[in-house]
């Protein structure tokens, strides 16, 4: 004990060596080496802030070569397994390597476990007596030799010269499987989009994870959860784990996963809950059953929420549509008095007008008019974007399309008309039958397809609520034109005739404004903007000869309830119909049935309030 002490206190510097001579002034011995690492402990000239800094340096130091290395390993781990399972003495081996395999999205796994499932690997006895396994590619030459690949690395195999060889598959040893080696291939090639680059296959390979309930797949999941960092990916996957977990052995497991559950309360859930609900109610488990109980309110309390606010979209967006349709009524029928029965005609020119130069920018299209004669209209042929930007063309022309056709119909039919509501009414819904009947015989009696373009096609989801593209731009283009026709009315001369001619008429023509030309203007205006929603039109709905007839009495409803010849009438009105048409859809379960309730309701108010929101005042309606 005493010897042991001694050796204990000289180690610790109390005792010196016998024999030893402090250094020399100015002497630095050499660190000595304890591996490839300096023993940077025994260097006594170091002090300890740069000891600690040498410390933390190479720390850095290993730290990057460790996660060099680390990546290098993962950049072909996934072959060199393979190769490592090809050389594997066991068939259980063989299965634990390949099931390793799983989650992982490299390039390599399908096509090397695909040619092993088609004998297409080899064992080549090297000249050193080594096996290396080799993937045979390529055409078969007149001695029916391949090229060889090493699995290791998928570089050519070479022999003594350098020089690549080509080994015939006769004349080497197949790879053997099994069944059960084939079933483990199997189940890693249908986990392969778990790493997907692509954030929407690899959300796709989740769900169909997670909903198939397979216990022997969670800890691949719980892998992959452990690397995820794409925040809906980690959500899925969570809800993923947690659907699996449902159909755990035990109950410590279960009521983990519906805690899960309730907190993620995702729709795509309720399913799965609902059947463990139904087996707690079996198994009379009092904790599972309070807990399947949670998770399903939470989940259909935020079903409530999602249809809440998807409902308010939906109506928005509808809203906006009549908004845009009724703003050229709310102008003409305010500023002249004339019911024009044919506005809806002029949405279907603006949808048809969206549908010709669509085809226009594509492949072309055939007209065949009264089915007499055939009217060629040639393609661009445009392709990839220039081909998806046909709809920022469509717009304008959409516009000028119905502005010329309501040009026309307001010089031929509606200014013999004016001051003679009853007749005017019945002249506009003769010339609404013959347009209709003139879209039959030129583009047919059934719809047409109007495909949306690439940045109008896809959707937002936020928090399980679905943001259409094309009805989020319907929104925002709504609100620019309402902006725009503010302006014309307000900033500009033509706004500035429009305003006095609807406030008197005679006053005005007696100031020398041309009222007929403005007039003529003005009902252009207004066709035109049906033209535009009839653009929006064709992006949502289908595209025929009684399109504007789907929206005509709702767009005199939104023009008559939000006072006539008003446009902040307007809008409120198309956004408040809006909002009760869907909503009552929403509630009601039945479309008919909630429009019949809104003009209910619509009538009601005008009951109450025959002019409207907004009452226009002017002399001539005094």
């Amino acid at each position: 004990m005493g010897v042991f002490a001694h050796a204990q206190r000289r180690a610790a510097g109390a005792v010196p060596e016998r024999g030893h001579q402090p250094p020399p002034i100015g002497f630095s011995p050499p660190p000595r080496r304890v591996g490839p690492i300096l023993a940077l402990s025994e260097a006594p000239t170091v002090s300890n802030t740069a000891r600690t800094v040498l410390r933390l340096s190479l720390s850095v130091a290993l730290l990057i070569l460790a996660l060099t290395s680390g990546l290098a390993r993962a950049a072909d781990s996934a072959r060199a397994t393979i190769a490592e399972a090809t050389l594997a003495d066991s068939p259980a081996k063989q299965r634990d390597l390949i099931s390793s395999l799983a989650g992982q999205a490299d390039e390599a796994i399908p096509a090397l476990l695909e040619a092993w499932r088609k004998d297409s690997l080899f064992l080549y006895a090297a000249p050193e007596g080594v096996a290396v396994p080799v993937q045979l590619v390529g055409e078969k030459d007149a001695a029916e030799a391949q090229a060889a690949l090493r699995i290791a690395d998928g570089q050519p195999l070479l022999d003594a010269a350098g020089a690549p060889l080509r080994l015939v598959g006769a004349d080497l040893t197949a790879v053997e499987h099994t069944s059960a080696l084939r079933r483990a291939m199997k189940a890693v090639l249908d986990l392969r989009d778990l790493g997907s680059p692509d954030l929407e296959k690899r959300l796709r390979a989740i769900q169909v994870v997670g909903f198939a309930q397979d216990v022997e797949k969670l800890p691949i999941l719980q892998q992959r959860l452990a690397t995820e960092t794409e925040p809906r990916a980690r959500t899925t996957l969570r809800e993923a784990i947690a659907l699996i977990g449902l159909k755990a052995p035990t109950d410590a497991e279960k009521l983990a996963a519906l805690a899960e559950l309730k907190t993620l309360h995702t729709l795509a859930s309720a399913d799965l809950v609902k059947a463990a609900l139904r087996d707690a109610e079996t198994t009379r488990h009092p904790a599972l059953l309070e807990a399947a109980r949670g998770a399903l309110r939470a989940i259909e309390s935020h079903r409530s929420t999602v249809n809440f606010l998807g409902t308010l979209f939906r109506g928005a967006s509808l809203g906006s549509i009549l908004l845009i349709v009724a703003l050229g009524l709310a102008i003409t029928f305010g500023l002249m008095g004339v019911i024009n029965m044919a506005h809806g005609e002029m949405i279907a020119v603006g949808a048809y007008t969206t549908y010709v130069v669509q085809n226009i920018f594509g492949n072309g299209l055939a007209l065949s008019p009264f089915g007499k004669f055939t009217i060629n209209l040639p393609g661009l042929g445009a392709t990839g974007w220039a081909y998806q930007s046909y709809f920022l063309v469509a717009l304008p022309l959409s516009f000028l399309a119905a502005a010329a056709v309501g040009v026309a119909l307001e010089r031929g039919v509606i200014r013999f008309l004016y001051r003679r509501p009853l007749e005017s009414l019945l002249a506009t819904w003769g010339v609404s039958l013959v347009l209709q009947q003139l879209f039959r015989f030129i583009f047919g009696a059934n719809n047409v397809q109007v495909s949306s373009p690439a940045f109008l096609s896809g959707n937002w989801t936020i928090n399980d609520i679905i943001f259409g593209w094309n009805r989020v731009f319907v929104i925002g283009f709504a609100g620019l034109i309402v902006l725009g026709v503010w302006l014309v009315l307000t900033r500009t001369s033509l706004g500035l005739l429009i305003r006095a001619v609807m406030q008197n008429r005679a006053m005005a023509s007696c100031m020398g404004v041309r009222t007929s030309r403005v007039n003529m203007l003005t009902f252009g205006l207004g066709s035109g903007l049906a033209g535009l929603a009839g653009a929006f039109l064709s992006q949502i709905g289908n595209v025929g000869p009684s399109l504007g007839q789907n929206y005509i009495v709702d767009c005199f409803m939104t023009v008559v309830v939000g006072g006539v010849g008003n446009i902040a009438g307007t809008v409120l009105s198309a956004t408040g119909i809006g909002f009760a048409d869907q909503s009552l859809q929403q509630i009601l379960g039945n479309p008919v049935l909630g429009k019949i309730l809104v003009l209910v309701a619509i009538i009601l108010f005008l009951q109450w309030r025959p002019a409207g929101l907004f009452v226009t005042r002017s002399r001539s309606l005094d």
